[in-house]
């Protein structure tokens, strides 16, 4: 069953930290009414849809290790606060979309609690337990690491109890067991709590592909279909997205009960573009794992970005060079699919891991003690001494902020760019390998988009099949299209092209860069 698709889907997604975001209480931790404050900065730059990472109370600095699933973190605000962020932010028509960590809960879950006084507790069967014995029986004792999780020993112990618990991640999050039929009745209450009561747009599900541990697997499709059975019952146009870090063919059969999924493949791919300054086939490898998406759901929607909250960011990937930085930032804002920009991607903001640098506060202005700035962490990466803030950024017409809300304009306002069912993408025969090159299709308006990835400057000239796309919508650094159609391609610029006799008479175009 094909999960319903949303009545909105929005063109542009923006995930927030909520941690690191905007402080609202001078406490120095993001909050919900933090984030109110910026919604008319989030609608301008042209963002329709929010992702919240957990807001649930949690003893962790992200979130992640839920101890009440009806609950807002304290540091975060109340419910009241968050009703009023969901009613502010469908006034601006964005929608909002809640983080739900279905795969584990936290050892300080009242479920935990219970369910570590022993064998014959009630909540024992909402976690996965096992004896040493059965464990080494069945080969399960160590794992191999993934790139979501780098826990060799899943198994962990409680003292004075005969058996260990399973969790996946860390100690700290032991695995919810979904053989239990009392936890699947709770899980069903949960979201519809959230989904009826609360009247939030939809979810992003956190570890989609580790529902059931390794030796259950085959069991995750049959948890996400009942998943989408509640979901569809409580709220019919819901959003799902998952995280299903894993490569395409892994991650496609997911899509058959749920809206979208995270592509990781084409983020890794586009990270490695952009550093190599070379093409890897790109559009081919797209259009390769459309056909495994649409066979499992033929409205699938595919939700891409450059790093997420668990990744180096991608102004570190490409150290900090700002040429590469416009450039991934326009690969991801002309493919197809539904975009998501990290908080701060939009103003280049810089990290590596270990986690909390991948998440440090964003810089609103060049005042170190603005009110709206967090100080939860103290910044390794993105300081005022290595990133513009964005006060400063919002008045530079050739930014990284400013090259962003102009791609986002367009992507707007080209229904070519916009399209996010059915992705619309031809490719161009072959230029050069350190140029990527393809065609948005559209009945009357089709957009023609070409990269130059390297450092050097490029001559070309538009095959016959497309010579017809002379007019500029937007270019990287002020390029004019000369008569005869030969192009010169700055390093690592971007030209969006329209037919030179197609009409744009209604559309608003962003000013050309």
């Amino acid at each position: 069953m094909h999960p319903n698709l949303p009545k909105f889907i929005p063109r542009v997604c923006y995930e927030i930290f909520v941690r690191s975001f905007c402080d609202s209480n001078g406490d120095g931790i993001g909050d919900l009414n933090g984030i109110i404050s910026k919604l008319d900065y989030l609608a301008d730059l042209g963002i329709e849809a929010i992702w919240l990472t957990p807001i649930h109370p949690a003893p962790s600095y992200h979130k992640y290790d839920p101890v009440d699933y009806y609950g807002i973190e304290q540091e975060f605000g109340t419910m009241e606060d968050f009703k009023r962020l969901l009613s502010e932010a469908h006034e601006r028509d964005i929608v909002v979309y809640l983080d739900l960590i279905v795969n584990h809960t936290s050892t300080y879950h009242p479920w935990f609690a219970e369910a570590s006084k022993g064998l014959k507790n009630p909540f024992r069967h909402f976690y996965w337990w096992l004896s040493p014995e059965k464990i080494e029986e069945l080969g399960i004792a160590e794992r191999q690491t993934s790139d979501d999780s780098d826990e060799v020993y899943p198994w962990h112990e409680i003292p004075g109890d005969n058996e260990k618990y399973y969790g996946l991640f860390w100690k700290g999050m032991p695995d919810l067991n979904y053989g239990s039929e009392p936890l699947k009745k709770e899980l069903a209450k949960i979201i519809t709590f959230w989904l009826k009561e609360i009247g939030i747009d939809g979810f992003r599900l956190d570890a989609a592909r580790h529902i059931y541990p390794i030796w259950e697997k085959e069991k995750n499709h049959g948890f996400w279909e009942y998943f989408n059975d509640v979901v569809r019952k409580a709220k019919p146009n819901a959003y799902t997205v998952a995280e299903v870090w894993a490569e395409t063919w892994e991650v496609a059969p997911y899509l058959e009960n749920l809206n979208a999924t995270f592509h990781f493949d084409l983020s890794f791919a586009l990270q490695r573009i952009v550093i190599q300054e070379k093409d890897e086939n790109l559009v081919q490898q797209l259009l390769a794992s459309y056909s495994q998406f649409e066979v499992f759901n033929p409205d699938f929607i595919d939700a891409i970005m450059l790093t997420n909250h668990d990744q180096d960011r991608i102004g570190s990937v490409v150290g900090n060079h700002i040429g590469k930085i416009k450039l991934a930032a326009t690969l991801l804002l002309t493919l197809p699919g539904q975009p998501y920009i990290y908080y701060g991607e939009e103003i280049g903001m810089l990290g590596t891991k270990p986690d909390p640098h991948i998440r440090e506060p964003f810089l609103w202005s060049e005042n170190e003690t603005d009110p709206g700035k967090t100080n939860w962490l103290e910044a390794e990466f993105s300081t005022l001494k290595t990133i513009k803030p964005l006060s400063v950024q919002i008045q530079d017409t050739d930014s990284i902020y400013s090259h962003y809300k102009k791609l986002i304009d367009l992507r707007r306002s080209f229904e070519a760019l916009g399209q996010i069912l059915k992705p619309n993408l031809e490719e161009v025969e072959s230029l050069d390998n350190e140029i990527i090159a393809y065609i948005r299709t559209h009945e009357t308006e089709p957009v023609l988009i070409i990269h130059n990835l390297c450092s050097e400057i490029k001559n070309i000239r538009l095959p016959e099949s497309i010579a017809n796309f002379q007019d500029l919508l937007f270019s990287t650094n002020k390029s004019l299209i000369p008569e005869n159609g030969e192009i010169v391609l700055a390093p690592y610029e971007s030209l969006i092209l329209k037919e030179k006799s197609m009409p744009i008479s209604g559309i608003n175009l962003p000013t050309v860069v």
